[in-house]
């Protein structure tokens, strides 16, 4: 009977998933990801070219899955602009939490509490980044509309985004409940949802 490559490689993943959660990228081995799921050395290298190729093929799903959701976001907010609409904040990143991150929150844990040695080991930074390039993008389109009650430069934004970035993802950092990370999510949307408006004016 012919092998089931795919099965195989699901198998892979699901053993180098346990084994990152339980030691962490840096201290994970090989050797016992191939043991988790019953292969040679040889046998796993089939599936990739090293521990950090492995934990990529897990990781990077999960921030595309957070990329595509904040590209769809600011595409949102321009056609919502654009049609002279009242309410630019519909949705936020509270949204994208509720919606997406919650719900998975294992699979977020791993790539912001087991990446340490890894080129995600910043992910939240790295995060945080991308956001604010994107908002110093969507800011001048703001301005252009008479919206943005102060004027923010990268400092100002980058130091609001990390506290807004950091307290959002907390619940997941520290494994909190669903229960709970909703009800703190809460608290965070009543905080800081009402300070964006006013900061940008919408």
């Amino acid at each position: 009977m012919p092998r089931d490559k795919t099965a195989s490689h699901h198998k892979v993943l699901a053993a180098a998933r346990e084994e990152f959660m339980k030691y962490g990228f840096e201290n994970a081995s090989m050797r016992r990801i191939g043991e988790r799921c019953g292969m040679s050395a040889a046998g796993l290298y089939r599936h990739c070219r090293d521990k950090q190729d492995l934990f990529s093929m897990i990781v990077e799903p999960s921030i595309q899955k957070i990329n595509d959701w904040l590209d769809a976001h600011i595409k949102r907010s321009i056609q919502t602009m654009e049609a002279d609409e009242i309410d630019l904040w519909k949705d936020s990143e509270i949204d994208m939490m509720r919606d997406l991150i919650y719900p998975n929150m294992e699979e977020y844990r791993l790539l912001l509490t087991k990446a340490q040695g890894s080129p995600y080991e910043n992910f939240l930074h790295d995060l945080t980044e991308q956001h604010q390039n994107k908002m110093l993008e969507f800011i001048p389109l703001l301005y252009e509309r008479g919206y943005v009650a102060k004027r923010i430069d990268a400092k100002e934004l980058h130091l609001l985004l990390s506290a807004y970035t950091m307290a959002m993802f907390e619940p997941v950092v520290h494994g909190y409940s669903l229960e709970d990370a909703y009800r703190c999510l809460e608290t965070l949307e009543a905080f800081f949802l009402p300070g964006w408006k006013q900061l940008l004016g919408v």
